[in-house]
């Protein structure tokens, strides 16, 4: 490994910065100690690329276990992790650069580029380097989301951190995001669709997931 995976640096970076001091000291020793479980179990993901998704991935399973242990029914622990999660998430940023005409050439450089930066093993893409300048789309044919969480019978916590790309690209001005397919859901990949529009909103929103 040549990121230091240690719970505490992992919840630092993960979408429950904010949420997880608020909760109770047991509770927060609990988790790290499922942390470091699920980090000798997931060492073959645990590589350099792809350090932020581990956070995101182990975070959430810990949370998610430890809080039904402490006497939260299923449903209200999975509430939590996720309102807890898209809370964190904030879209405002990418809207206001979806409104500039050169957002999806900048889409077609930056996002194959931190991709391959920000994924390690178990990933796999496929990109199309042949669309037109109004629009750009890929799919993700292996993700390690689905892997560590369909193993463990947890694929709901992966659609829920799919949910995040939906609350992050669902309302761009201009651009309509459209995502058919999701491997967390059992599809055969994701499939990732940007699509410019000459008028902020004069487009009918494909529904995605």
């Amino acid at each position: 490994m040549s990121k230091k995976y240690e719970p505490k640096e992992l919840v630092k970076i993960s979408r429950y910065q904010n949420y997880f001091p608020t909760l109770p000291k047991d509770i927060q020793q609990d988790i790290y100690a499922r942390m470091e479980e699920l980090i000798e179990e997931e060492k073959q993901y645990c590589d350099k690329g792809n350090y932020k998704h581990m956070a995101q991935i182990l975070t959430s399973i810990a949370m998610y276990e430890v809080l039904q242990k402490h006497g939260k029914s299923e449903e209200e622990a999975y509430r939590i992790v996720s309102e807890e999660m898209w809370k964190f998430l904030d879209p405002s940023g990418m809207q206001k650069l979806a409104k500039k005409s050169f957002f999806l050439p900048l889409m077609k450089k930056i996002v194959p580029f931190g991709f391959r930066k920000g994924s390690g093993y178990g990933w796999r893409y496929t990109w199309h380097k042949d669309d037109p300048k109004d629009r750009f789309h890929f799919e993700t044919n292996e993700c390690i989301y689905a892997k560590i969480l369909g193993k463990r019978n947890l694929l709901k916590l992966g659609t829920m951190c799919c949910q995040a790309d939906v609350i992050n690209y669902g309302n761009l001005p201009y651009t309509d995001f459209r995502r058919t397919k999701t491997l967390c859901y059992g599809d055969d990949c994701c499939n990732f669709d940007f699509v410019r529009h000459e008028g902020a909103h004069s487009f009918t929103r494909s529904k995605c997931r």
